[in-house]
């Protein structure tokens, strides 16, 4: 699938400011939901930057993908407060579920809901004090399981 003029609008977006490539990869990503491999070698090139700067800072942040997200993204949080409140028997019910490539589990380390833990986003959306059942019937409203 060819993303050129995608690169070129997200070029532009970042155009001028110092320190683009952050925002030139966000604009990207806003755009086609990830940033495609074979972009990589034309961002380098616009921001004169080497491909492996360009590849170190998308294999650094986690919220850049390199590939075309599952129709729904879940991301649990597995930091301290939310595996003392139970996440790691959520991310074992989340994997049993999630069989179907319909959503895609992403453990993360902290969704910033300590109080509220344990602590889940479903596509974008923030949820606390997720328990066994709430699990599974936020997987029901979005149509992953029946």
């Amino acid at each position: 699938m060819n993303h050129d003029a995608d690169v070129a609008a997200a070029l532009a977006a970042g155009a001028g400011r110092s320190g683009a490539l952050l925002p030139v990869l966000h604009a990207l990503q806003d755009r086609i939901a990830y940033v495609p491999p074979e972009a990589v070698p034309c961002i380098a090139q616009a921001l004169n930057l080497s491909r492996a700067e360009v590849q170190g800072v998308l294999s650094f942040y986690s919220d850049f993908r390199s590939a075309p997200p599952a129709p729904h993204v879940l991301r649990l949080c597995m930091a301290e407060a939310c595996l003392s409140q139970g996440a790691a028997a959520l991310q074992v019910q989340a994997s049993q579920r999630l069989g179907a490539g319909a959503i895609e589990l992403e453990p993360v380390y902290c969704l910033g809901n300590c109080a509220c833990a344990p602590a889940l986003m479903l596509d974008g959306q923030l949820h606390g004090r997720v328990t066994a059942a709430r699990l599974d019937a936020l997987l029901r409203e979005v149509g992953v399981i029946p």
